[in-house]
């Protein structure tokens, strides 16, 4: 049984301020020395990065009292919970493996309370993850616009699902004292308490581009300023002793922690664990902690690095795992480390296990809007105006070092731009849903591909991945 309060920040729509209020709550209780373990609803790899930065020690200003409860000296990473790619089954199970230890969860949610998985129902929504979580949920309302009428609004939510439990109430972007007392005066019928009203002007903005917010690696020290003032905003517009009573009204959970559990691998006698290099820095921010959890668990020495600045692969390369991110940012920068670009294809040459994930992809191409990159692949990419999103089913069209032939995996697609050609002559995966092509590339040792996976799911890809590192 899981006994750790929780809430689920969720809200009408996208844009209501959800990121927002769940990284300022996260923010402020950590100040106060709770130990908040930070979640995500979905695939987002940038908001976990602002969560992670939220519960990290004297991010807030704060490190809490003395003798306060849990481990706020504990750095968490934000931790994603996605009922498509990895089955409502493993939500609970996940959360409980990243809550342990803690004294409150905070779950931000994804779009709007009930979107989930195009046409599929509720699956992957954040209603859905508030059920297998038996969790409260707190709804953030855009209320800019709007006085009486966000009663109905919250009203219509409220009841539309009833295993949904909505607790409370946050009410963002409030202009005037006036307009704040029209809003609880209708609120008031509503039967859902106020548990917080943040003005106008109390908006802390992250800059943003093309695929989102600037994830925090990038802009740390920025970051770390914005998330105090967060936190001193939302501690003065929100009733945290409210939402805290309301995270621990929560019941308990019946589930049983998700572990790292794979069988490892049996290592090469006298060859000792083999070291698997993982691509990290400001250029490569995507990732998930289970995957580096996953092959520590099968036997490997996980050793990030960072291909902006280091020149070398980490001593004792056997294998590579290069994520998600934002290369086409960084592409001359990346470009102009041909030291790190030439290990990196000659590790790729010598047959060893690469696994390329999006911007991964992208870094192991011939080149990069111009810009020369690894050239591991024989292919060009570039930036589009076009925006490629969404979930996908897929599976393995061959053997290769991360999956075997038939493997079926679901996924998600998050990029604007272009491979030419867009799949090898061994692809990497079938796509079978929502449409059917081909993508990627198996070369080698070589499996790069479009598709961000989660290995939780399919925690035999971080062995076999291990075990051909081993070989």
């Amino acid at each position: 049984m899981v006994n750790v309060p929780r809430l689920v920040i969720a809200a009408p729509s996208s844009g209501s301020g959800k990121t927002t209020v769940a990284t300022g709550l996260m923010a402020a209780f950590s100040e106060r020395g709770l130990a908040v373990s930070p979640h995500k609803v979905g695939p987002d790899y940038i908001d976990p990065g602002y969560h992670a930065l939220a519960v990290s020690p004297g991010a807030s200003g704060a490190s809490g009292p003395a003798g306060a409860p849990g481990s706020a000296a504990r750095v968490r990473p934000g931790r994603n919970l996605d009922a498509y790619m990895c089955g409502p089954g493993l939500i609970g199970p996940l959360f409980a493996h990243g809550a342990a230890g803690c004294d409150l969860a905070v779950v931000e949610g994804v779009m709007g309370l009930y979107d989930g998985a195009s046409g599929q129902g509720e699956l992957a929504s954040t209603a859905q993850v508030s059920k297998l979580l038996r969790a409260p949920v707190v709804l953030v309302v855009d209320a800019s616009s709007q006085s009486r009428s966000v009663a109905a609004l919250v009203h219509g939510f409220a009841s539309w699902d009833p295993e949904v439990r909505i607790g409370g109430v946050i009410l963002n972007k409030v202009a005037t004292d006036r307009h704040e007392r029209l809003l609880r005066e209708a609120l008031d019928e509503s039967g859902v308490p106020v548990m917080g009203v943040l003005r106008r002007a109390d908006g802390v903005a992250a800059p943003s581009r093309h695929l989102g917010l600037v994830p925090v690696a990038e802009r740390r020290a920025e970051a770390v300023g914005s998330m105090r003032e967060l936190a001193a905003r939302v501690r003065a517009g929100c009733d945290l002793e409210a939402l805290l009573a309301l995270a621990r009204s929560a019941p308990a959970l019946d589930v049983t922690p998700w572990e790292p559990a794979v069988e490892p691998v049996a290592p090469v006698a006298g060859a000792g664990r083999p070291v698997i290099a993982v691509a990290g820095g400001s250029a490569f921010t995507f990732s998930y902690a289970e995957h580096t959890e996953l092959l520590a668990a099968a036997g490997a020495d996980v050793v990030p690095f960072d291909p902006l600045r280091d020149e070398e692969l980490p001593a004792g390369t056997r294998g590579l795992v290069i994520g998600g991110g934002f290369p086409e940012v960084y592409a001359p920068e990346l470009s102009a480390n041909e030291p790190l670009r030439k290990a990196v294809a000659e590790l790729a040459y010598s047959g060893a296990p690469v696994a390329a994930e999006c911007a991964g992809l992208l870094y192991l191409a011939r080149s990069l809007d111009g810009a020369p990159m690894c050239g591991v692949l024989a292919a060009d990419a570039r930036m589009s105006g076009r925006l490629t999103l969404g979930y996908r089913e897929a599976v393995a069209v061959g053997d290769s070092a991360l999956a075997r032939a038939g493997t079926r995996v679901r996924g998600h697609e998050f990029h604007r731009t272009v491979l030419e050609p867009g799949a090898g002559a061994a692809p990497a995966w079938g796509v079978v849903h929502p449409e059917r092509r081909v993508e990627g590339f198996v070369q080698g040792g070589v499996h790069a591909s479009y598709l961000h996976t989660h290995w939780a799911a399919a925690p035999e890809l971080a062995r076999r991945f291990v075990e051909r590192c081993t070989a």
